[in-house]
């Protein structure tokens, strides 16, 4: 659903592919079942069709998703469309999926108190950006880019290559949240490389303009970074190139 707002659609159902591996029980299989109704139900889409499979080409449960989704009168947005001098708009916050897996995962390592650890969780209901997506379509939006694997500094970078177009950061505009900066501090990791879902970065001609739109949305929203005349590639504002994406800092971890 994601991917197709970063495109400015409505996602409205999806179609998916459900293979479980022999051992699978049927109480198992329903399980899956359940979370992706409830997923879909939070994402506001409906599950048009379906197809499940037991095969043994698989050794745990795989789900595969087709979104369909509607265009608005704007149009499509492609990754391609960002020119330059075009503002970079980030919503919400740096990181924030890969801060709840580790706070999952490495709570009591990481002494978080009981609001740290509610605030990390709050992360994985925050991970859709369709609302700002189709927002953003409609008001201007140049070129998007929802921020997964990588966290915002791959994303700026794939958004760059994408369209052809530099890009300059703004490192101390980009929003951390507290508990992401206390996460990442005692495991090491880079907020800025590391797993973004519920974030996007967002092309646009006024960055000022929809970050107050969005606002009125209650959505959170920052200008970050601006679109250069210069070939493709990201640097910091002092000039400091960013190194393109290898791995999400997540990984470190595991």
């Amino acid at each position: 659903c994601n991917d197709a707002a970063a495109a400015g659609a409505t996602p409205v159902g999806l179609m998916v592919t459900l293979l479980a591996p022999p051992g699978a029980t049927e109480a198992e299989i329903e399980a899956v079942a359940e979370d992706l109704a409830s997923a879909a139900l939070a994402a506001g889409v409906d599950v048009m069709g379906s197809h499940t499979e037991v095969s043994d080409c698989v050794t745990r449960m795989v789900t595969c998703a087709t979104v369909l989704a509607r265009v608005g009168k704007a149009g499509l947005v492609s990754p391609a469309g960002m020119s330059p001098g075009d503002d970079i708009v980030m919503t919400k916050w740096a990181g924030m999926e890969g801060t709840a897996v580790i706070a999952a995962d490495f709570g009591a390592d990481l002494r978080l108190s009981p609001e740290e650890q509610a605030q990390a969780n709050a992360f994985y209901d925050a991970v859709s950006v369709v609302p700002e997506g189709v927002f953003a379509a409609a008001h201007g939006a140049t070129a998007m880019h929802d921020i997964t694997e990588g966290g915002v500094l791959g994303a700026a970078w794939e958004l760059s290559r994408a369209s052809g177009v530099g890009m300059t950061l703004f490192p101390e505009a980009i929003p951390v949240h507290p508990v992401t900066a206390k996460v990442c501090a005692a495991k090491g990791i880079d907020p800025l490389r590391l797993l973004g879902s519920g974030s996007m970065l967002i092309a646009c001609q006024d960055g000022a303009v929809l970050c107050r739109g969005l606002a009125d949305m209650g959505i959170q929203a920052a200008i970050i970074g601006k679109a250069g005349e210069r070939a493709t590639g990201v640097t910091f504002a002092d000039g400091t190139p960013v190194e393109p994406p290898q791995a999400d800092e997540l990984y470190k971890l595991f």
